[in-house]
């Protein structure tokens, strides 16, 4: 009797639930954008500009989200088209061929996501210590030394993969909880930040011994400079607005059509809403001079922890009040950890699926969890911790790495070009062409930017031989894939002309 003819792909199904209703895809897109870790660091970003003359970033919110429209289109349609587990992952693979769908999915998502987790457990860490000056308590204050700040950023990454692992359908509506309570939050600082006036500022910067009218005539400059702005064009792209990806990385567990035409662009405006009008109150309430000048102090924002979120506690007076506005900084960063370790599972997971890595990654357990997945996300992003805490010393040591990311959403935005031109017909062609090469160039130019200005986005060697060191295994592993299956009687290229099952 001739033996059966291997399957393409490893089994025929993922194993994974639709669990994800449009409210959770949208939880999901706006917790990994990132917005409350985002409103906390910027400071890191704008004192290490070589100029902050006319940074506005209200303005820079603006021109970045403008630029990532052309995603948003190609993010919709392509969803619309295939929705599977991987999402990007499947298109690219599909319209660009194997070896390069596989292995700039593998630099740029797959464990490029890993540094980015890294830097959002450290800072979480950071969050507490802040608070912990804010409300005075010791205990969280000393978390700012690089062995505790390591321990805790590593027990709190453990703490949510454990979750994922056991409890994967909890981990999903925790997402959608912690994002709700984290916009709760949001709107109490605003509304006490506007409720303080300039005059409650005024009093708390003076507080701390600080003279807010020395800060504030420090800056000499005007609200607005393009050259300037677009140069921070990049610190919304590490944060924010391009990550949207989220939610179709778990296409295959979305349920329902409403929720796959909808969550791209809802939290693309969520996101956008929630980043600029904070950045707004803060120009008009405490002064665009002000601002800009103490965002760009290292001193200011490092020593005595000037954000979003401090200011809006510093200028309370209820202690009541800190501590709501204190609890939704600390469970909005833990969203963003929450999801991510959840996109990245999906990644390796559907990549596994695909044959291009391990099969044993693609292992789904008795809870629909891919927990070696998880276990290989838990190893390395721990190591990248701790090496960015103690051989660094900051968290933006790991910026860099994004750089990754750019690179790999100029590669999607080119493989919608490609989709269309093989695939599309009439006006759907056009529109999907059009915002795929826009997309492209757009990351292109971000990428540019990322090497032009190292000392500003990280660029070292810890996040440089990171990424090139993925894009070496990645393209080896795809050699080994093809080796090894072909043994097998399976003809790598193959695969990646089907579309993988659910």
């Amino acid at each position: 009797m001739a033996s059966e003819k291997p399957m393409l792909f490893v089994r025929e199904s993922t194993g994974l639930v639709k669990n994800v209703s449009l409210l959770d895809a949208i939880a999901i897109n706006v917790s990994y954008m990132s917005v409350g870790a985002a409103l906390a660091l910027v400071g890191f970003s704008v004192s290490s500009l070589p100029t902050v003359y006319g940074l506005n970033l209200v303005m820079g919110s603006i021109i970045a989200f403008a630029l990532i429209v052309p995603q948003i289109v190609v993010y919709t349609m392509m969803s619309r088209r295939i929705l599977r587990t991987g999402g990007d992952y499947v298109w690219v693979s599909r319209s660009l061929g194997g070896f390069i769908g596989s292995t700039f999915t593998f630099m740029g998502i797959t464990v490029e996501t890993m540094p980015y987790l890294a830097l959002i457990a450290l800072s979480f860490v950071f969050a507490l210590s802040s608070i912990g000056l804010i409300l005075g308590i010791p205990a969280l204050q000393a978390l700012s030394s690089p062995f505790l700040e390591s321990v805790v950023a590593s027990l709190t990454f453990a703490s949510l993969i454990a979750l994922n692992i056991f409890a994967p359908r909890a981990g999903y509506k925790l997402i959608t909880t912690l994002m709700l309570y984290g916009v709760f939050s949001l709107v109490l600082s605003l509304a006490s930040l506007v409720n303080a006036g300039r005059s409650g500022v005024e009093s708390y910067i003076n507080s701390l011994g600080l003279s807010y009218s020395s800060i504030a005539s420090s800056y000499k400059g005007p609200l607005f400079n393009f050259y300037t702005t677009l140069l921070f064009v990049p610190f919304y792209a590490i944060f924010s607005y391009p990550w949207f990806n989220a939610a179709p990385s778990v296409g295959a567990e979305i349920k329902g059509e409403r929720a796959t035409k909808w969550n791209v662009p809802i939290s693309a405006l969520l996101t956008f809403l929630f980043l600029t009008i904070p950045f707004g109150v803060m120009y008009l309430v405490a002064g665009f001079d002000f601002t800009t000048a103490a965002l760009s102090n290292p001193t200011i924002t490092q020593q005595y922890s000037f954000n979003f979120w401090t200011l809006a506690m510093g200028v309370s007076r209820s202690f009541a009040l800190k501590a709501l506005i204190a609890t939704g900084w600390i469970l909005w960063t833990l969203a963003i950890l929450a999801f991510g370790i959840i996109t990245i599972s999906r990644y390796m997971l559907a990549q596994a699926f695909d044959r291009y890595l391990p099969e044993t990654l693609a292992y789904v357990n008795k809870y629909g969890s891919p927990v070696t997945a998880h276990l290989v996300d838990l190893v390395v992003t721990i190591a990248l911790i701790w090496s960015a805490s103690y051989f660094y010393g900051t968290l933006s040591s790991l910026y860099g790495a994004v750089l990754a990311s750019m690179i790999y959403f100029a590669v999607v935005g080119i493989g919608a070009l490609f989709y269309a031109q093989k695939r599309e017909r009439g006006r759907a062609r056009l529109v999907l062409t059009i915002s795929g090469a826009l997309m492209a160039l757009v990351f292109l130019f971000i990428s540019y930017e990322f090497v032009a200005y190292q000392s500003v986005w990280g660029g070292n060697a810890l996040a440089y031989g990171y990424i090139v060191a993925s894009f070496v295994v990645g393209s080896l592993l795809y050699l080994r894939a093809k080796f090894l299956n072909k043994r097998k009687g399976i003809e790598i290229s193959q695969v990646f002309k089907e579309i993988p099952p659910e």
